[in-house]
């Protein structure tokens, strides 16, 4: 009975406020979806890849091929995989997700990250995302990494742990600075929670955030991860920054 009015609920919200597009809002006949114009514009990265930073490659090199970027500047991280390039609808999902309190957005993004991420997901590792700083946290209202790491381990049936990770201390905003002054201002910015020492200690973790620029984060996070006894840590973000897309 409960089941049957939920789906009369569902039935008469779509005819109220019927599905749209999530970058473009023209109407569609499912939720959570992109429109045939937006996904074709969507910049949707796939193999081949570099194995460690998976930025794309013009053609196949070979299995555990890297970039020229990993090779120069091994990262911190063991391997690092995003669903799209950060261009044209994937950057308004991100805008949205992140300054215009979209907060479904989220699904169909975590839904695309599990996907994309799916070889860093197969062990069942440990899923955890950058955290905010608790004064970004008390402005922003919540942590749109949070929200995406939360899907993606709901799509590919993995632990969660959205504590494991702390802001110990407030930092300026990433946007606008170089590379170097981002690893700067990232510095001891974080710690493994106390009371997830032991959960992370001889196990896989997956680091979960919505853009990866030059890594700056992700790499901090990384680094108080594999202190703390993590086996292994990959980092699983929605878009990539600079990602230069092979024509096809």
């Amino acid at each position: 009975m409960l089941a049957g009015f939920a789906a009369g609920a569902r039935r008469t919200a779509r005819l109220v406020l019927p599905p749209t597009c999530l970058s473009c809002n023209v109407p569609l006949a499912e939720d959570h979806a992109l429109c045939g114009s937006c996904w074709a514009r969507t910049p949707f990265l796939s193999p081949p890849w570099c194995m460690r930073l998976g930025r794309p490659f013009s053609f196949d090199l070979g299995e555990g091929a890297l970039s020229p970027q990993a090779i120069a500047s091994p990262p911190v991280f063991d391997r690092a995989r995003a669903a799209c390039a950060f261009s044209g609808p994937a950057r308004d999902l991100v805008h949205g997700l992140k300054y215009a309190d979209r907060a479904a957005l989220a699904r169909a993004m975590g839904r695309w990250m599990a996907r994309a991420g799916a070889e860093l997901l197969k062990d069942k590792p440990l899923v955890m995302p950058v955290p905010l700083h608790r004064t970004r946290l008390w402005q922003r209202r919540f942590n749109q990494a949070a929200l995406l790491a939360r899907e993606v381990a709901r799509m590919s049936d993995v632990p969660l742990r959205l504590d494991a990770l702390e802001r110990v201390r407030a930092t300026s905003r990433q946007v606008g600075l170089s590379a170097r002054a981002r690893a700067q201002n990232v510095r001891r910015a974080f710690r493994v929670s106390p009371d997830a020492a032991g959960l992370v200690a001889g196990r896989p973790v997956v680091i979960v955030d919505d853009v990866f620029t030059t890594g700056a984060t992700v790499s901090a996070c990384a680094r108080v991860l594999k202190r703390s006894g993590a086996t292994r840590v990959d980092v699983l973000t929605f878009a990539l920054a600079d990602a230069d897309i092979p024509a096809g």
